[in-house]
């Protein structure tokens, strides 16, 4: 009987309990043994795990977190480190480490195979969706839901006082949550930081909006650009005297990883680990999983490293047509 092991890496999202669930329902079928690494990389180190049966992963398809837990793990930078968890991986027969995470945790994963040949196989996940080499990747279609759901809520507030108001939404170093999330609130201002706006056009927004008879006024932020609350200030500050009124602001944070994956990804998440399994088998080796033109692929896994991806400015550009 051929054994794999698996983990989950870096930030949770919702969406990796389907993937598990996926990867050990397609390994039962090929008659394949799973051993979960509780922790992530952490869990290597410690050879702390779990085996993984049909059974065990029932009832885990609707769950948001990971039943794997996930950590941060910087001593596997150190070769020492990275050896004891190879030895662990070893002793226990696996011949393949299926990795659900994003570029870190395959870069990570990765230097296993460097230093002592395993094969690793990445799964694509972040809310963020901003991995070089996949359109898509587990978690996004949910948090941006999550994040609709909420502003949806504060727009209420937004539209009976009359006001302007900042959201926060997740997005470091990629504003994909952002721009869908404008679009689907119908947003007045969207910023992200790939493409980002002065401030004295953000002023004119909002002006343009009062002038045109909107009393509201809705910005998504995504929080590569500015914190909510410092852009507040600095707009209250700018157009105290325009008879804007003052300019509110809310950070949703970790609301957008969490709660029931949605279906969008659910399945997306099924798909990927069901795919991911099935190249195994066909002896594939290094491989990440990609979602391409509406087709699921092979791409080495380093084709990831060093790079993100980012929005098309055709999609910045409808954003902008539909807001002000």
């Amino acid at each position: 009987m051929k054994r794999i092991g698996m983990l989950t890496s870096g930030g949770d999202c919702p969406g990796l309990n389907a993937c598990i669930r996926a990867v050990v329902r397609t390994a039962s079928y090929y008659n394949i043994e799973v051993i979960g690494f509780i922790r992530g990389f952490k869990g290597l180190i410690e050879n702390d795990y779990k085996v993984l049966d049909y059974k065990s992963v029932a009832g885990i398809l609707q769950k948001g977190g990971t039943i794997l837990l996930t950590a941060r793990e910087p001593r596997f930078k150190e070769y020492d480190y990275r050896k004891i968890a190879f030895e662990n991986i070893k002793k226990l027969g696996i011949d393949a480490l299926f990795v659900i995470g994003g570029n870190g945790s395959f870069q990570g994963a990765y230097l296993l195979h460097k230093d002592f040949d395993l094969n690793v196989i990445g799964i694509p996940k972040t809310i963020d969706n901003d991995i070089y080499g996949t359109e898509y990747a587990i978690g996004f279609d949910t948090a941006v839901n999550n994040a609709m759901e909420a502003i949806d809520k504060i727009k209420d507030t937004t539209m009976s006082h009359e006001r302007v108001f900042i959201v926060e939404v997740m997005g470091r170093d990629s504003g994909f949550i952002a721009l869908e999330v404008g679009m689907a609130t119908g947003a007045e201002i969207t910023l992200i930081p790939e493409y980002p706006l002065p401030i004295h056009v953000i002023e004119e927004k909002i002006l343009k909006a009062k002038e045109m008879g909107k009393g509201f006024a809705i910005i998504v932020l995504a929080e590569g650009v500015a914190s909510a609350k410092e852009l507040a200030e600095i707009l209250n500050q700018r157009l105290k005297d325009k008879s804007v009124g003052e300019i509110r602001y809310q950070v949703l944070g970790y609301i957008q990883r969490g709660g029931s994956p949605s279906a969008y990804d659910r399945i997306m998440a099924s798909k990927f680990g069901v795919f991911a399994v099935e190249k195994y088998m066909e002896g594939n080796k290094n491989f990440m999983v990609a979602y391409e033109d509406g087709q699921l692929k092979i791409k080495p896994l380093e084709i990831s490293f060093g790079k993100i991806r980012i929005p098309n400015i055709q999609e910045y550009e409808i954003n902008n047509i539909l807001s002000l």
